[in-house]
C-alpha cells in the first residue's frame, strides 16, 4: 500500500523497495540523495546525475533525513558497497 508521509515530498510503498522512503513519484529512495551527499556532490551535481528530480525533491529528501535519521540510516547501512569491494574494483581498472 502506498503511503505518502505528510509534508515532507517523501513515500513509503511497500511494492517499492520493501516500503523504503522514496521520493514521492520516483523511485529515487532518500538514502541515495543522503549517500550522494556524504560523498560530497553538490545539489546541482546531484541535480546532473538524477535530472528526473527537481530542487525541491533534493531540499525534501535532506529534510526528511534530518527528521528521520534513525529510520533511514539502517538503509544507509545495508546498501553501503564494502571497502574492499570498491578497492578491488578500482585496481582492476
Amino acid at each position: 500500500m502506498n503511503k505518502i508521509v505528510p509534508n515532507s515530498g517523501v513515500t513509503k510503498d511497500e511494492t517499492i523497495f520493501g516500503g523504503e522512503p522514496i521520493l514521492t513519484d520516483t523511485k529515487t529512495p532518500v538514502r541515495a540523495i543522503i549517500e550522494m551527499r556524504r560523498l560530497s556532490y553538490t545539489t546541482a551535481q546531484i541535480l546532473l546525475r538524477l535530472p528526473h528530480l527537481t530542487l525541491e525533491q533534493i531540499i525534501m529528501a535532506t529534510e526528511y533525513y534530518e527528521q528521520n535519521r534513525a529510520e533511514i540510516d539502517p538503509y544507509i547501512k545495508s546498501h553501503r558497497v564494502p571497502h574492499y569491494l570498491i578497492e578491488s574494483l578500482v585496481k582492476n581498472m
